[in-house]
């Protein structure tokens, strides 16, 4: 009587583990993987100079822009206020080779270039004679130490930002905004030493201006996130360019309508 082989064992390999194709027959050619699998990210790669930490990457476009946007006082006219953005700033006239780089400064009674050809290269404290009311500063993590003043100054080396902000420039205010960690810091200039200000929330009001700095969320650039921007004396934030030309819109808009219910035929104005 025929006997059948017996049932294989567990053990053996399967469909699964055993090869389905001729590996002698098979395309030799190794297809690469694409970029965007092997190589660095711009998670992986620096974005700033390990010597000069800082430089700006898009958020430190951005922000300074915003900030300078709005930053609309009722007391001092446009024209009175400079504004330097990741600009060289000079700050002591016996060594002129000493320069930091803020994020943004701001600027009191001096006036703006009204010639393409005047605009500054560089911010010289010791020219202008007139030292920054407020210094804004962007924090990453490859500055946070020397933004708040954690780092020391090495011998035969310029001082560090905060020691120039602090002690050289004696800028009235100094403010840091952490976007990482949705935090802002103001530090007011009170003796010869920066005091932290304590926040009840993260606002702060500049009576020498009468405007505010605080965090918003928002879109800006067409990006939604946390920004640094000012507001008002009634706690509004101070319109962008983009947001004043829609209001514009919007009231020659509501004016044509009323207009065309009175009867006018705005084609043939």
């Amino acid at each position: 009587m025929y006997q059948s082989e017996a049932p294989p064992q567990k053990n053996l390999p399967t469909m699964y583990d055993l090869p389905s194709e001729d590996l002698n027959e098979l395309d030799s050619t190794i297809h690469p993987r694409p970029p965007w699998e092997t190589m660095p990210t711009m998670y992986d790669l620096p974005s700033e100079n390990p010597e000069e930490p800082g430089l700006p990457d898009e958020f430190h476009d951005f922000q300074p822009q915003l900030l300078r946007e709005t930053c609309q006082s009722p007391i001092y006219p446009r024209e009175e206020m400079f504004i330097g953005t990741d600009l060289n700033l000079y700050y002591d006239g016996r060594h002129y080779s000493w320069y930091k780089r803020p994020d943004w400064f701001l600027v009191l009674g001096v006036a703006t270039s009204e010639k393409q050809e005047d605009m500054r290269l560089s911010y010289v404290v010791w020219q202008e004679v007139v030292a920054p009311f407020l210094i804004v500063e962007l924090l990453s993590p490859g500055t946070e130490a020397e933004d708040l003043g954690q780092t020391l100054r090495r011998a035969n080396k310029p001082p560090t930002k905060w020691q120039a902000y602090e002690q050289y420039l004696r800028s009235p205010y100094y403010v840091i905004f952490d976007r990482y960690e949705n935090r802002l810091r103001v530090f007011q200039l009170r003796g010869t030493k920066y005091q932290a200000v304590e926040l009840v929330e993260p606002k702060f009001w500049f009576p020498e201006l009468e405007l505010g700095i605080g965090v918003w969320s928002g879109k800006y650039q067409d990006t939604e996130g946390l920004w640094l921007r000012w507001y008002n004396q009634d706690g509004n934030w101070i319109p962008t360019f983009a947001e004043r030309a829609e209001q514009e819109k919007q009231r020659a808009d509501k004016l044509a309508e009323k207009l065309r219910a009175l009867g006018v035929n705005l084609d043939e104005i």
